[in-house]
């Protein structure tokens, strides 16, 4: 199908009510645990990440070497306040006071710290300490008010998906009755009325391991699949993680909270297991993370919440040989103690605008920063890739003549090869800026040179 820029002004009237937001691409981060005994120091740390443009990070404390490293490096971090605190913040304002004073007040701005998890996982700690979480979450912000400190830093309280009764399918999400008036509606009210959103921590690799026989591998992958349909909403789902993000936006909704939005504060696939976990490999963890780094670089939510991008922090930054318990929990890193690859990731998503990095695990390349390129969404409907294609060709300023008949990029005449043409050139024009490579979910960043006939894709303008 030939680009016609007739039809782009035939089309205007259309594409004028077709809403473009190129700047709501989510963000990835990265979490940082360190129960290890042979992980790099935090400066080496702090240098490996902005080698890989890695630009948000979430650890599980306030570590004061770490959060010196961090100090002027440009790198957002979320802290924590630890479980074995919550007594203590909960009953006394004085400490809560002290410890943003001792942990927060002390580094910041220097180190971005952009908020704060208040205890973790809470509701499956062996010790009782779910009563104590609001009442600390409410004395952690109070504290961030006397310091003039609220306005920039965010609390919440990453909760696991245990914490929901009911997760299939997604529309029938609940929230474990138990902790509904107990402590969920009371954390929510607070969340809401200091803007900020709900720490949620996903694992597909759990749901899969457990139920193979019931679950598609390419599902729970990111892969090409055949999806399900949600009897409840008639929407289809294409991966496990998105289903498992809606079964939380729909259980929000069920005790009245539907504004409140959500951040996925640990998610990952182990690259090793013991025999009993089923799925666990190191091509599996690479499949799902560079599947869930491009799901973030759509731009799009999920089928329930399309308007949320999606914000997401994987797990982990390295493997941590002293974590106990199963062979997993050892190996959810992206990088080796050696600052080695485990495999490659994408980092090219949101603010994080690194590429994948090829090469052998026992050294840290350089990511060449414009080795990514903008193609057409097979997903996408029709008439959205055509009023896109529109768009990028005419308003845009893409360079299509190429595209044009008997031109070089003309063949083969498809839709999807010239909006792909289209899109990458609309993309390098705009310097590969964030959310250019967007086109309301139409497009998506690839790290490979796409290959359409004889037409090659340039990555400059």
């Amino acid at each position: 199908m030939a680009v016609s820029f007739l039809s782009y002004f035939l089309t205007l009237s259309i594409f004028s009510s077709i809403s473009f937001t190129h700047a709501d691409s989510g963000i990835i981060g990265v979490n940082y645990g360190r129960i290890a005994n042979n992980l790099p120091s935090p400066e080496k740390v702090v240098t490996l990440l902005k080698s890989q443009g890695i630009n948000r990070i979430k650890i599980f404390d306030t570590d004061k070497n770490v959060l010196t490293a961090l100090a002027n490096s440009g790198i957002k971090v979320v802290v924590a306040l630890p479980n074995e605190l919550l007594s203590s913040a909960a009953s006394d304002q004085s400490f809560a006071d002290n410890w943003i004073h001792a942990n927060i007040r002390k580094y910041f701005p220097a180190t971005e710290i952009e908020a704060i998890a208040v205890g973790n996982e809470v509701f499956v700690d062996p010790r009782n300490t779910t009563p104590y979480l609001v009442p600390a979450m409410k004395n952690i912000h109070n504290s961030l008010v006397k310091y003039n400190l609220d306005k920039s830093i965010k609390i919440s309280s990453p909760i696991a998906l245990s914490a929901l009764a009911n997760s299939y399918p997604p529309s029938s999400g609940s929230f474990k009755p138990e902790l509904v008036e107990a402590v969920i509606k009371p954390m929510l009210a607070l969340l809401q009325q200091t803007s900020s959103y709900l720490m949620v921590n996903a694992y597909p690799f759990f749901a899969y391991s457990a139920n193979a026989d019931k679950i598609s591998l390419d599902y729970a992958l990111f892969r090409e699949n055949a999806g399900t349909i949600d009897s409840g909403t008639g929407l289809k789902y294409k991966s496990l993680f998105d289903a498992q993000i809606d079964a939380v936006f729909a259980a929000l909704s069920a005790v009245g909270f539907n504004g409140v939005k959500v951040m996925v504060t640990e998610t990952g696939w182990p690259s090793a297991g013991d025999e009993n976990e089923i799925g666990a490999s190191e091509s599996n963890a690479a499949a799902y993370n560079d599947g869930l780094v491009k799901r973030v670089l759509t731009g799009n939510g999920t089928p329930l919440r399309r308007g949320d991008p999606l914000n997401v922090y994987l797990f982990a930054l390295f493997n941590e040989n002293q974590k106990p318990g199963p062979t997993s929990e050892r190996n959810y890193g992206l990088f080796y103690p050696s600052e080695g690859k485990v495999y490659d990731v994408p980092f090219a998503v949101g603010e994080m605008r690194s590429t994948p990095v090829k090469g052998n695990r026992s050294q840290v390349h350089e990511a060449h920063e414009g080795e990514t390129w903008c193609v057409s969404n097979v997903e996408a409907a029709k008439e959205k890739l055509q009023a896109a294609l529109d768009y990028a060709c005419g308003e845009g300023g893409a360079d299509c003549r190429p595209i044009q008949p008997g031109a070089t990029c003309y063949q083969p005449e498809s839709l999807e090869a010239h909006a792909s043409y289209a899109f990458n050139s609309y993309y390098q024009k705009n310097a590969r800026r964030i959310g250019t490579c967007s086109f309301g979910g139409a497009a998506h960043v690839v790290t490979q040179p796409p290959r359409y006939g004889r037409c090659e894709f340039p990555t400059g303008q």
